[in-house]
């Protein structure tokens, strides 16, 4: 008997994958509102080191994280070849800075890894699973810890 495609559709997650510090990343496509070229910043004064600063995306004040300074790697400098994929996390609307987007990967959500036992608390609550690809292993990351709920909490 055929399973029916919804079910089947439930089973297949979707990610944007990227680099980040040499890294393979990769969030759920559903929380990617939009994927855009790098663009200056304006800085903002007593922002968390994360928050590079606030970007006008056609009349929205954006955040820009730098990923790389979240996860405690060598914050990125950015370059024209760097991308914001423009996410919603906590109803906000924010730009993650990456070296670059790689693909859109669809995987059945069997083939998705717990977070090894030896990674350290920090890394477990950015990372949610890893999936082999190739010869390499791609970081799925929790997009809703990107960003604290409260910025105050976090300067």
């Amino acid at each position: 008997m055929d399973t029916p495609s919804s079910e089947k559709d439930q089973d297949i997650i979707e990610l944007v994958s990227f680099t980040v510090g040499g890294q393979l990343f990769g969030i759920d496509i559903q929380s990617v509102r939009e994927i855009r070229g790098w663009s200056e910043e304006t800085a903002i004064p007593r922002s968390p080191d994360f928050v590079r600063g606030f970007i006008n995306l056609r009349g929205t004040v954006v955040p820009i994280v730098d990923v790389a300074a979240r996860l405690e790697m060598v914050a990125t400098e950015p370059n024209a070849r760097n991308v914001v994929v423009v996410v919603t996390i906590h109803e906000q609307v924010v730009g993650l800075l990456v070296q670059s987007v790689s693909d859109i990967v669809s995987i059945p959500i069997t083939e998705v890894r717990d977070t090894p036992d030896v990674a350290s608390d920090f890394a477990k609550k950015f990372i949610r699973g890893v999936l082999p690809q190739d010869d390499q292993m791609l970081s799925i990351l929790r997009i809703k810890d990107m960003l604290p709920i409260d910025l105050d909490e976090a300067a």
